[in-house]
């Protein structure tokens, strides 16, 4: 059988949704998010296993704030165990070979030009671009620095010290909208009501403890164990550039509104994505795409992991166009004014009805 390069997710499309407050009290960056500053702010779900709730629980608890304001997007997050270490002293290198915490930031919800930060306990950060997701081709702009960023971490314990007292990290990071909107149409920070799709990862790797220092756990070979990968939105798989499957953050002016929804259209994308998924899946295993949507229906059935991904909604109409080297997918939105496109690259747009939308 054929390598499979996009894998449909073990889970179905349940994204977590966040209302995230408007800051209201001064703020002082110390990586410290026990202060009247985050009080206001719910913590996000406790993190699970990337590929879903049917995976063992994390062995260390960790969830995630936010708060907006006209500048700024901000992030607060506490990383509890005992496991406090890092190495990684350069920006832009490699940070995940040591224990980190991520965040993705898509703003527009077309799963393609969304960026990726991730930082250690040690404050070294990485940044990038993603004008593509990896697993449509797309290489990462490991140049693009986030104009304005402003981290901190706060150890309760002792770094690289597996003989003290250590219990928890937190971070803080204070990334100015300005930086993450320029491929926006409009280049503006979100208004009340409006959401982006954010997820965050932290990376854990399993250690022993050898003469009083953290070594990576290894097998029988002397191979290092995979590092294990916990989110607040598990993605079904263990890659976390499916944006699709990111959680929802609405940004809302009203402290006591708590009625946020998935817009209707967003489901449709999902049944749009069902069928780049088999689209993908027939150019590995046949070496074409087909526009017939049994076609694809019954590549569902065969490669999905999950029963509540393998057939499409019967009242949602799509339609499959292919060429040699690319497919177009297109439904209806929900008010029936747009057209939803979901492109062979990944990228879903919404456009008006017309001539020129497909």
């Amino acid at each position: 059988m054929s390598q499979i390069r996009i894998p449909i997710p073990a889970v179905d499309f349940q994204p977590p949704v966040y209302i995230c407050r408007r800051a209201t009290k001064p703020f002082h960056l110390d990586g410290n998010i026990n202060k009247p500053f985050w009080e206001d702010a719910p913590f996000t779900d406790a993190f699970l296993d990337i590929k879903g709730s049917h995976m063992p629980t994390p062995r260390f608890l960790t969830r995630a704030k936010m708060l907006w304001d006209d500048k700024n997007f901000y992030f607060g997050a506490q990383l509890d165990g005992n496991e406090i270490w890092g190495h990684v002293t350069k920006r832009d290198d490699i940070i995940f070979q040591d224990n980190d915490f991520e965040i993705f930031i898509d703003p527009d919800s077309d799963t393609a030009q969304y960026y990726e930060f991730e930082m250690n306990v040690l404050n070294t950060v990485w940044d990038l671009f993603l004008p593509v997701a990896y697993r449509d081709n797309g290489d990462a702009l490991n140049g693009y620095d986030i104009h304005g960023l402003q981290t901190a971490v706060h150890v309760e314990g002792s770094i690289n010290d597996p003989d003290a007292e250590n219990k928890t990290w937190s971070v803080e990071v204070v990334i100015p909208f300005a930086a993450i909107t320029e491929c926006l149409k409009d280049r503006r920070a979100p208004k009340d009501g409006e959401y982006y799709r954010i997820n965050f990862s932290r990376v854990q790797w399993k250690t022993d403890i050898i003469d009083h220092s953290y070594q990576k756990r290894t097998d029988e070979n002397g191979k290092i164990l995979p590092e294990d990968n916990w989110v607040w939105a598990p993605t079904g798989v263990i890659n976390i550039h499916y944006p699709e499957q990111w959680g929802f953050v609405f940004f809302s002016e009203d402290a006591a509104r708590s009625d946020y929804a998935i817009p209707e259209d967003e489901y449709r994308k999902w049944e749009l994505r069902k069928c780049y998924y088999a689209e993908q899946i027939l150019l590995d295993t046949k070496g074409s795409f087909s526009n017939d949507l049994n076609e694809l229906k019954e590549t569902l059935k065969a490669y999905a992991p999950n029963e509540a991904n393998v057939s499409l909604r019967g009242d949602l109409p799509i339609t499959v166009e292919t060429t040699s080297r690319t497919f177009l997918l297109s439904c209806p939105s929900a008010d029936d004014a747009y057209v939803l496109l979901l492109h062979s690259n990944g990228k879903v747009e919404r456009v008006l009805k017309g001539p020129a939308a497909v």
